[in-house]
């Protein structure tokens, strides 16, 4: 199963008894967005509370930490996935915000099908998917699915560290340019760049029109950018540990193996006192 699905290949799945539709988009009004319009049969899941677990400070984990697995597990049961469900996750953001990290999620609790609808929400409106207004029925909640551990690399701060003290290591950093170069930082407190990191932005691994580049496009990008070095030498960040897993999922759908994801991402590093770049 590839990580991402086209909305056309998603309207053949609508009468598929396995079929999970989570709507995952993200902002303050989140909520009021999916009860004013959402697809058809969607559950919503929420970024700030339900994917991720946030301490006193960002400092610690960043802005979006990982929640503990077991609490990730009641949240799988909340929504009515279970080791059989067939998951579609979309955003508003091509993929590349919540819906991608859901992805990486699920994958990384052992969960093998799961897809991220290719130019998400206004993508599948214009490919003729139904919507709705109406309240979805909550009858699907089941038990906490069974998971221990997280499943897929991580880097810690202090991994990240030593990486960037290695000519063995490659960090990639997905924002946006003006931000890796330190021009702008809308966000987080300091701008500016891990020293070492390659800025790859996300953005690159979409079309014109909002879609995955071609699988074999990016196949060809990303096996140039790693140079060689295999998934456990390579890291992944972006703010937060959010817009990264858009990264992880275009590898993916590239057929290459996942590297590892810096959860505590920039927003982490920035505020621990530790070197940064800048090219401004």
């Amino acid at each position: 199963m590839t990580p991402v699905i086209h909305p056309s290949e998603l309207i053949l799945l609508q009468q598929n008894p396995e079929l999970v539709l989570i709507d995952a988009r993200t902002g303050p009004e989140v909520k009021a967005k999916y009860q004013a319009r959402h697809l058809q049969g969607a559950r919503l899941v929420d970024l700030e509370q339900e994917l991720s677990q946030k301490k006193a400070v960002a400092a610690e984990g960043g802005r979006h930490p990982l929640p503990d697995v077991s609490f990730f597990a009641e949240v799988l049961g909340r929504l009515g996935i279970g080791p059989e469900s067939y998951v579609v996750v979309y955003d508003d953001k091509n993929g590349a915000n919540a819906a991608a990290r859901f992805w990486w999620m699920l994958k990384a609790a052992g969960h093998e099908k799961v897809q991220v609808l290719n130019g998400g929400f206004e993508a599948a409106i214009a490919a003729g998917y139904p919507t709705s207004s109406a309240p979805e029925d909550t009858a699907f909640a089941r038990e906490a699915y069974p998971v221990k551990t997280w499943q897929l690399p991580t880097a810690t701060l202090s991994d990240v560290e030593k990486a960037t003290q290695s000519s063995d290591y490659l960090v990639i950093d997905v924002r946006e340019s003006e931000r890796y170069r330190g021009e702008r930082e809308p966000i987080d407190l300091v701008a500016g760049h891990i020293p070492g990191a390659v800025n790859i932005p996300f953005s690159t691994n979409l079309d014109q029109n909002g879609f995955y580049l071609p699988a074999e496009e990016l196949k060809a990008k990303y096996s140039e950018a790693l140079a060689h070095k295999n998934a456990n030498q390579v890291i992944v960040h972006c703010g937060s540990g959010v817009t990264a897993c858009h990264t992880l999922v275009a590898m993916a759908q590239a057929g290459l193996e996942i590297p590892q994801l810096y959860v505590g991402s920039w927003s982490e590093w920035s505020r621990n006192d530790k070197p940064i770049a800048t090219e401004v």
